[in-house]
């Protein structure tokens, strides 16, 4: 009895925790996409010919780990099989980071936008799901023409 009580102790534990965070997590993620707002991050594979610009490499990754609860409700759903909820938020806050931490490095370079962006996302084992995701794209920076006199 006292295993089941720790048990179900455990998992509320893990749920509140998990919760906590995750919206904590949320609420940068939206603070800084709003401050990332005016740089355009886009798939496609043809830069703008506006002007000229230089083009760099820029990458963003995170690897964020799933909390025990969700963990145990995705375990019951492997049982049962269907779609499994409780890792679509882990998806998206993982995507979202990685993109924001790709304009961080973008800004660096001072880039007006990123373009041809693509992710990879891949799982890394052990007890607790954990996700990587990987945005990466060129990003954009003008160049000064210099006009000869």
């Amino acid at each position: 009895m006292v295993d089941i009580g720790l048990f179900v102790f455990m998992l509320v534990l893990g749920y509140g925790f998990g919760q906590y965070n995750e919206q904590r997590h949320y609420q940068s993620i939206k603070r800084r996409e709003a401050e990332f707002a005016s740089m355009p991050a886009v798939a496609s594979k043809h830069p703008p010919t506006d002007q000229n610009y230089q083009q760099n490499l820029v990458a963003g990754n995170v690897v964020v780990a799933s909390d025990y609860f969700k963990s145990f409700v995705a375990s019951l759903v492997n049982v049962f099989g269907g779609r499994v909820r409780s890792f679509e938020s882990l998806l998206d806050r993982g995507r979202r980071e990685a993109l924001l931490r790709l304009k961080e490095d973008a800004e660096k370079l001072n880039a007006t936008m990123v373009f041809n962006i693509k992710y990879e996302t891949s799982r890394i084992g052990g007890r607790v799901t954990t996700i990587e995701v990987l945005a990466y794209g060129t990003a954009l920076t003008p160049v000064e023409r210099i006009v000869a006199v």
